[in-house]
């Protein structure tokens, strides 16, 4: 629920903070006082387009935050999608606006766009009022007042995941329903692409095997003569002895003085070991030696093979790796479209079975719907009588259609608000403050299946008075008790049934103009309900009835 709303430089709000509680919150104050800003400011931090006259005049800029504690699992796995997570069992959503460039917009502190508040404000607040209730203009949506109703999670969960694998079928078999030229094209191609690298035999690790290759070839003088040098070193010339016989002679020195001085033994043996040792490395040597000598590869061979990795790694992929997982996918293709009638006609079993079971769970839920409308009907229906709109009629239009992710049902809402007119779509009939008493209608009817946690009723109480007030007074306040509520009015028998209220009052001051908002006390909404009851001159009469109006809802 939104637990806190922080506001500067917009419009007449210079800064306010506003801290809603659970349950009915209701926002109240003189026409102008600034309470369809406190609506542009949350509209604003929920990602809406906005226009830079909102900024407060002789500022540069202007900010909104509005914090939602213990966000719902659905609004918390739909914002980990766009990679933010709860801090502190919180989001905070931030916008500032600026007079000059862009604006920034944020998300627990960190970047992030316009695109993805509003995306985000979905799952965390709905707004109704006289141009806000986009639900129930947009008719792509009404079906999914029927889905909640009807509690048809796991039937439609179960129907989309059928609907997903023949979606899948249906494009690998539109893929592989080119015409035969095209088929025999591919094939071609795959076929030389195939064997051109067949025909290269390369494996993994070859194109550093041949650069080792021909850096030996390139220094094949060097190396040669390096070893040269290190064997005779190691076992002497035709004129001088070499290491091996020097460490001999060493061993053989110590080994004579064992018998008077028995520690020279062990030296003895050292060296000994280190005699064979070093006749290891001679022959190892010799054998490297011979091995760079029966080298066959010429440098113009090594040249030649390299180069054609090089092409070949051009088409095919930047290494030998990559080269040979590109040839087993291209023999997968190839051996697919040879195999060609006998895939397609599988394939097309295999689709039509997928269709077949799609469109057996769609007719199910198409049937669970329209049971399900007869009652959302009927209970909207009795829900809009009693908020003053008895004469209202209402038809949910099923249409069939082609299969799509929530099956075949074309569903939307029809409305007739007088007597003797056929129901038309809401967006052709209802006018402000019907709409908002609609929604208020099918929220209540919702009430245990809607998982949006705050709801915003703006100017509900549109064109109606005394009884009917106090209907929608009684119906926000029935809806408030199974999440938050926050309603702009300017009825005092909504006012009074309010678990908080806030005034909005504007005040002038060295020529400018302020906006605040404050929480109020018993006695403060007394004052506010009897200015709201008696307009300029507030008697003892209307304290009285306002005092009698609360009394009543404590």
């Amino acid at each position: 629920m939104l637990t806190n709303l922080y506001i500067e430089n917009i419009a007449v709000i210079e800064k306010t903070s506003i801290d809603p509680g659970r349950g009915l919150n209701v926002l109240t104050g003189e026409t102008g006082a600034g309470k369809s800003i406190i609506i542009d400011s949350i509209n604003a931090v929920l990602g809406s387009r906005t226009s830079r006259d909102l900024i407060r005049n002789g500022c540069e800029n202007a900010f909104v935050s509005a914090e939602f504690s213990q966000p719902s699992e659905r609004a918390v796995q739909a914002l980990a999608e766009y990679g933010f997570e709860p801090e502190d069992g919180a989001f905070i959503l931030q916008r500032e606006l600026r007079l000059t460039g862009s604006g920034k917009c944020r998300i627990n502190g960190r970047p992030t766009t316009a695109a993805v508040l509003r995306a985000a404000a979905i799952y965390l607040i709905n707004i109704h009022g006289q141009h806000e209730s986009y639900e129930l203009m947009s008719p792509e949506l009404h079906i999914n007042y029927l889905d909640k109703l009807a509690g048809d999670d796991r039937e439609l969960a179960e129907y989309r995941e059928a609907y997903g694998r023949y979606k899948t079928l249906r494009a690998e078999l539109d893929r592989s329903r080119f015409d035969e030229a095209e088929r025999e094209r591919r094939i071609d191609l795959l076929r030389y692409q195939t064997g051109e690298i067949e025909e290269a035999d390369m494996y993994i690790g070859e194109y550093e095997d041949l650069l080792e290759q021909r850096t030996r070839i390139e220094n094949k003088e060097r190396i040669a003569a390096a070893l040269n040098e290190a064997r005779e070193l190691l076992n002497g010339g035709d004129d001088s002895d070499g290491a091996i016989q020097a460490v001999e002679q060493a061993s053989a020195s110590l080994q004579d003085i064992a018998g008077v001085y028995s520690e020279s033994e062990a030296l003895a043996e050292r060296l000994s070991s280190a005699v064979y040792e070093l006749e290891d490395i001679c022959n190892e040597m010799i054998n490297m030696s011979d091995s760079a000598d029966s080298e066959n590869e010429s440098l113009e061979e090594i040249e030649d093979r390299i180069d054609l990795i090089h092409r070949l790694s051009r088409k095919y992929g930047g290494t030998i790796e990559e080269m040979l997982d590109f040839l087993e996918k291209a023999r997968a293709e190839l051996d697919k479209l040879e195999r060609y009638e006998e895939n397609r006609e599988s394939l097309e079993a295999e689709c039509k079975s997928a269709y077949k079971r799609a469109s057996e769970l769609a007719k199910g839920l198409s049937e669970l719907r329209a049971e399900t409308a007869k009652r959302f009907s009927a209970e909207v229906k009795k829900e809009m009588s009693f908020l003053d709109m008895p004469n209202v009629e209402l038809v949910v239009r099923q249409d069939k259609k082609e299969l799509d992710n929530n099956g075949c049902d074309d569903i939307e809402i029809l409305i007739s608000t007088n007597p003797g007119e056929d129901p038309k779509p809401v967006a052709k009939i209802a006018s402000g403050g019907e709409l908002s008493r609609m929604m208020l209608a099918i929220k209540n009817v919702l009430a245990d299946k809607d998982d949006i946690d705050t709801l915003i009723f703006d100017e509900v109480d549109t064109g109606i008075s005394g009884s009917a007030a106090q209907k929608v007074g009684l119906k926000l306040r029935e809806v408030s008790r199974s999440r938050q509520v926050i309603c702009v009015t300017h009825q005092a028998q909504i006012a009074a049934l309010a678990d908080n209220h806030f005034k909005i009052a504007k005040t002038v001051s060295g020529g400018k103009t302020y906006t605040s908002v404050t929480p109020l006390d018993h006695d403060g909404r007394r004052d506010e309900l009897a200015r709201i009851i008696g307009g300029v001159e507030i008697t003892k009469a209307t304290l009285d009835y306002a005092e009698e109006l609360l009394s009543q809802t404590d």
